[in-house]
């Protein structure tokens, strides 16, 4: 029984391939669904910025609603791939933040106001923390990289054990 229960309360803290798969189908659903976000702020832009930018006090509220849809609509697709998924990932939190910004001050703290949002941020937040996990781009990159830089030196390290070491001689 406390094998039991001790299994119940112990979180997984060594990365395997189940909770990196299910980290990836994380990833790639949170950054697929979040596309139509980009796509709807796009599809009418002078209604987000007039509903949502300049509700919240924003300057130039037609740029940062622009910014905002294309954030969404580039960012969140590299977030499903696994590629700059940091930095994808913390533009797409910094879009949600600023959505749940926007809830607070129009419903106060009202939960189906904030839950989507809220929902998205803190998954883009966990992904900004911790990349893309070992089934990403990212992963793949970096590796490739990784072994490319060690290759090269153990050419240097092969091609310096091949010449001779020269000996120092003084002339009297």
């Amino acid at each position: 029984m406390p094998n039991l229960l001790s299994a119940i309360f112990r979180s997984n803290l060594t990365p395997n391939y189940w909770s990196q798969g299910t980290w990836t189908i994380l990833r790639v659903v949170v950054g697929l669904f979040m596309i139509h976000n980009g796509i709807d702020k796009l599809s009418d832009v002078e209604s987000f910025a007039e509903a949502y930018v300049e509700v919240i006090g924003l300057p130039f509220p037609i740029f940062f609603s622009y910014v905002a849809g294309y954030t969404e609509l580039i960012a969140a697709p590299l977030v499903a791939l696994g590629l700059f998924t940091r930095p994808a990932a913390l533009l797409n939190f910094f879009t949600m933040a600023i959505a749940d910004y926007h809830h607070v001050l129009v419903a106060g703290f009202s939960i189906p106001y904030l839950e989507l949002a809220t929902i998205y941020a803190a998954a883009f937040l966990f992904f900004a923390v911790n990349g893309g996990g070992i089934f990403s781009l990212d992963t793949f990159i970096g590796s490739w990289i990784n072994n490319q830089i060690a290759a090269r030196e153990a050419e240097k390290e092969e091609a310096s054990d091949c010449f001779p070491v020269e000996i120092n001689r003084e002339v009297n």
